[in-house]
């Protein structure tokens, strides 16, 4: 009885956390909306901006400025150029420079930046920069963080299910399901789902670009110095959340000559 039911329940999330995402057109599973995504977005940026070094006044801080300013300005006209100019209107831009060797960019749910120092040896120029940040702002775009907290949710509730399901098992049996099930779930589904997320992401960010007025081209001699960047040391794709820097770079080459056609019909901001 209760394998039936917690199996009615997931199949009703699955039916009901469906949701249109704006920019791709794509229906995915989310059932947390940005009215309850964004507050808690901005107050955790703003308690990150409170405990790290902001860099201000720079070349580079600058430079952040005004390639999120120009991606921002791409965003906006791409979501009115689809008919989603209102899905903007409670974003809440900003683009910080912060201290920080790592080699790493984000966007929170809701436009907020932040871009580490220790990338800024990679990215070495403006569209290099563009990359990453058109990048990041995708994956706020394309609601990637409200979608990983679905599907985390659903992933658990998938679990409970399980513990149903073995109940009337041996403790080990039950040990060794619930063990199958963490990893084929992880391999099979959370793993997939976050790579997918990437390519989505590459996609969106290089018709951002494009639109911002920065060649997509760039974007591939910035993975690549990437790809060099790591040496080449990296897990199996199958093991990872992002796809082989061979599979990101070939993508990306296929998907510029869109970027590129989609940023001319759009108009490209000068």
């Amino acid at each position: 009885m209760k394998k039936h039911l917690l199996s009615g329940i997931i199949t009703a999330v699955l039916v009901v956390g469906c949701a249109t995402n704006p920019v791709t057109g794509k229906k995915n599973l989310n059932f947390v909306s940005n009215a309850e995504l964004f507050p808690s977005s901005f107050q955790q940026y703003s308690t990150f901006i409170a405990e790290n070094k902001v860099i201000t006044g720079t070349a580079d801080a600058r430079l952040v400025e005004t390639v999120g300013g120009k991606i921002k300005k791409a965003a906006e006209k791409y979501l009115t150029y689809l008919g989603q100019g209102e899905y903007l209107a409670d974003y809440r831009w900003e683009y910080k420079l912060v201290d920080n060797k790592e080699v790493n960019a984000w966007c929170m749910p809701g436009g907020k930046i932040v871009v580490y120092s220790g990338i800024l040896p990679v990215t070495q120029n403006e569209s290099g920069l563009a990359t990453v940040m058109g990048h990041e702002v995708s994956h706020a775009l394309a609601n990637h963080g409200a979608q990983r907290m679905s599907a985390a949710q659903l992933q658990q509730i998938g679990g409970a299910a399980l513990g149903a399901a073995t109940s009337g098992k041996s403790e080990s049996t039950q040990q060794i399901f619930a063990q199958a099930y963490g990893l084929g779930s992880e391999v099979g589904v959370m793993l997939p789902f976050s790579r997918s997320n990437e390519t989505e992401a590459d996609k969106i960010g290089l018709t951002l670009m494009a639109i911002a007025g920065y060649n997509p081209d760039d974007a591939i001699a910035f993975w690549t110095r990437m790809s060099a960047k790591s040496g080449g040391a990296s897990q199996p794709e199958f093991m990872s959340t992002h796809p082989s820097d061979a599979t990101r770079i070939a993508n990306l080459k296929s998907l510029i000559p869109e970027a590129k056609a989609t940023a001319l019909k759009v108009g490209i901001i000068r």
